[in-house]
């Protein structure tokens, strides 16, 4: 069958098709708008683990959301498809995890890592690894693009989408991130390794073509990560939880915030949520929790008012995402996931349906 036949004899208020593929929808890759590359790695973990999970755990809760979304209610048309992992990379992140371990534990006790050449070699190998990995995630972001597909990336920890910005730098000279997130991840090397997780938006900026980033929700970072703020000269933004907060305690609304944060970006823009960026007990295994944050109902906004704004929205990444012993924060990913592909498809023109409004008197 064509397309236009799939869609014809799918029923969206039924079940997801446990055989399909993310949200249920019974397309191809071929026949998707929107291809989902799944990270799982989670190599540099310094604190909870899980990460590494959070794609399978996503996938899984993704058939039981309801596709008739309230502002998107014809985004399943599109095609939402979510690509394969190669299987060695989480084999790799086990792998290497592992041997991260014994080189954390190192520096907790105040050692040295080049006092111990075995262990040295051994963070020398992990940082090759995780260079790999950037590698063949930006191959494979690219492969897709050139397909004309808009891509987006799952993790896996937040180190995951270094090579995902790389492929989109290779095709936009100009873009903006916008970083929702409790951690500034502006660390260098931290612990060691070149692309640990809390050192994701250090290494971005080392990427000419992200001329900006600005960061949202933040409440938790060090002298160092302040420093290359201020080093940053303006390129780096940051509205921590505790300024926005006292704002609207204060009078101001969260529509004129996320005026303001829309208009210190640049025209194009790339989002980058980690999903601990939101209140704890949307996601109350992700692995390094910070009081504060923002609502799922605040960062739906946020987003929406930036697909509305004229801005234009080349990718996003949607990391952290830890399962636990129920599905709520695979529930919680996959809903928010849906919605981020809902803003990507309606602000580069896809037709996504018209807002489901009802009336409330």
């Amino acid at each position: 069958m064509n397309k236009q036949q799939i869609i014809d004899a799918f029923d969206p208020s039924q079940p997801g098709l446990a055989d399909a593929t993310v949200f249920g929808l019974p397309f191809s890759a071929e026949q998707s708008e929107i291809i989902v590359i799944p990270v799982p790695w989670e190599v540099t973990v310094s604190y909870g683990a899980g990460a590494s999970e959070g794609p399978a755990a996503v996938l899984d809760a993704s058939f039981q959301v309801d596709l008739n979304h309230q502002d998107f209610p014809e985004l399943w048309k599109l095609g939402i498809y979510m690509d394969e992992a190669p299987k060695h990379w989480g084999t790799n992140s086990e792998k290497y995890k592992a041997l991260a371990q014994p080189i954390i534990a190192l520096l907790e006790s105040g050692e040295a890592v080049e006092n111990y050449p075995d262990v040295q070699a051994d963070l020398d190998k992990i940082n090759e690894v995780c260079r790999e990995l950037h590698t063949e995630v930006k191959e494979k972001v690219l492969y897709w693009m050139n397909q004309g597909k808009k891509v987006v990336l799952l993790g896996g920890d937040h180190s995951t989408p270094l090579g995902y910005y790389e492929a989109l730098a290779t095709k936009h000279d100009d873009f903006g991130i916008l970083h929702l997130d409790a951690h500034m991840d502006l660390r260098i090397a931290y612990e060691g390794f070149t692309f640990s997780h809390a050192s994701i938006m250090y290494n971005a900026l080392q990427i000419p073509q992200i001329s900006k980033l600005v960061q949202v929700g933040i409440r938790d970072f060090c002298e160092q990560e302040v420093a290359v703020v201020q080093q940053a000269q303006g390129r780096v933004l940051v509205n921590t939880d505790a300024d926005l907060k006292a704002e609207v305690f204060e009078g101001k609304t969260w529509q004129q915030q996320c005026d303001a944060i829309i208009a210190s970006l640049p025209q194009k823009v790339c989002i980058s949520f980690d999903i601990d960026g939101l209140y704890q007990w949307y996601c109350p295994n992700t692995g390094t929790p910070v009081p504060g944050g923002l609502s799922f109902e605040q960062a739906r906004y946020l987003f929406n008012r930036l697909s509305a704004s004229g801005k234009e929205i080349i990718g996003f990444d949607l990391v952290e995402v830890a399962p636990g012993e129920t599905d709520w924060d695979g529930n919680v990913g996959a809903r928010m996931l849906f919605h981020m592909c809902g803003v990507l498809a309606k602000n580069n023109g896809m037709n996504v349906g018209q807002n489901i409004s009802f009336q409330r008197q």
